[in-house]
């Protein structure tokens, strides 16, 4: 249920876990489900993007305060056509496993 990609400075691994969900659910105040398919329905939030990225940093085992510069310096003034495709292949990890399933290095 994890996602390796290259995010802004280098390749990062993101993973929605539980408490990542619980959160992302606490800020959005909304379900995973509901999240998922508005993010597939292309009714996101440019925060909903955002942070289901910097969520599945600090799931993936980035700290916290990493993952809210990496967020904050390459999630935030960007074309969404960059943030997209990343956040909807971190739900969908979650949602159903992913094809580059990898441990971190």
């Amino acid at each position: 249920m994890m996602h390796t990609a290259f995010f802004g400075d280098g390749k990062h691994v993101f993973a929605l876990t539980d408490d990542m969900i619980a959160e992302l659910e606490r800020i959005a105040d909304l379900g995973i489900g509901a999240m998922y398919l508005r993010c597939v329905k292309m009714h996101f939030t440019l925060a909903d993007l955002v942070e289901v990225i910097r969520l599945g940093l600090i799931g993936g085992g980035t700290a916290p305060e990493r993952a809210a510069q990496l967020t904050d310096t390459y999630g935030r003034n960007r074309p969404i056509s960059e943030l997209y495709p990343l956040a909807v292949d971190i739900l969908d990890a979650r949602w159903g496993g992913a094809a580059n399933e990898e441990a971190p290095e």
